[in-house]
C-alpha cells in the first residue's frame, strides 16, 4: 500500500490592494503552481491556465471569509490583512505579507494586538503612521520568501503556519 499524496500547493491572493501580484504570477508559473485571485470587483489577471479570478460579493469580509474557508496547510496565502492572516493560519496554511514577512503562530498574537491597539489610538482621534512605503527591497524578500514556502509544501514540509525565514 502507497502513502496517499499530499495535494498540491496552491496560492490565495487576497487581491484588492495587493502589490505584488506581478510576482506572485512570476513564482507560480515557475512552480506551476495554481493562484486563486479573490477580490470583491474584477481584477485584470493573466489569461493562463494556472490563474483563476474569483470575484465575492462587496459584503464585509466577503474576500477574506472566501480564503478563509479555502486555506488550509497546502496553501499559501498573500495578505497584509493581520485578522484574515490569523484566521488562515489557524486553518494550517502558510501565510505571507507582501514585504515578504511572514506571518507564524508565533508571531500572529502580537500582530493582532497591535493592530487592536493602533485602531484604538486611530479611534480616539490619535494621529498614529501608517504602513512604510512599499519598496523594492520589499518586493525582492517577497519574491525569494514565496519561492521558500513554495518549495516547503512540495516536499510536505510546509503549512501549519510554520513558515519561517532563515
Amino acid at each position: 500500500m502507497t502513502p496517499a499524496a499530499s495535494p498540491a500547493p496552491r496560492i490565495l491572493v487576497d487581491a484588492d490592494a495587493c502589490p505584488v501580484k506581478e510576482e506572485v504570477y512570476k513564482v507560480a508559473w515557475r512552480h506551476d503552481v495554481p493562484v486563486a485571485i479573490v477580490s470583491n470587483q474584477r481584477i485584470r489577471i493573466p489569461e493562463h491556465p494556472l490563474i483563476e479570478r474569483v470575484v465575492v460579493s462587496d459584503a464585509f469580509d466577503a474576500a477574506d471569509d472566501w480564503i478563509a474557508e479555502a486555506a488550509g496547510p497546502e496553501t499559501v496565502v498573500i495578505t497584509a490583512d493581520i485578522l484574515l492572516a490569523d484566521r488562515a493560519l489557524k486553518a494550517g496554511a502558510t501565510v505571507l505579507g507582501p514585504t515578504g514577512k511572514p506571518f507564524t503562530t508565533s508571531s500572529i498574537g502580537a500582530a493582532v494586538a497591535t493592530r487592536a491597539i493602533m485602531a484604538d489610538l486611530r479611534a480616539g482621534g490619535d494621529a498614529v503612521g501608517g504602513p512604510a512605503p512599499f519598496a523594492k527591497a520589499d518586493r525582492s524578500r517577497f519574491l525569494q520568501a514565496l519561492d521558500e514556502a513554495l518549495v516547503r509544501l512540495k516536499r510536505g514540509r510546509g503549512g501549519r503556519g510554520s513558515f519561517e525565514l532563515s
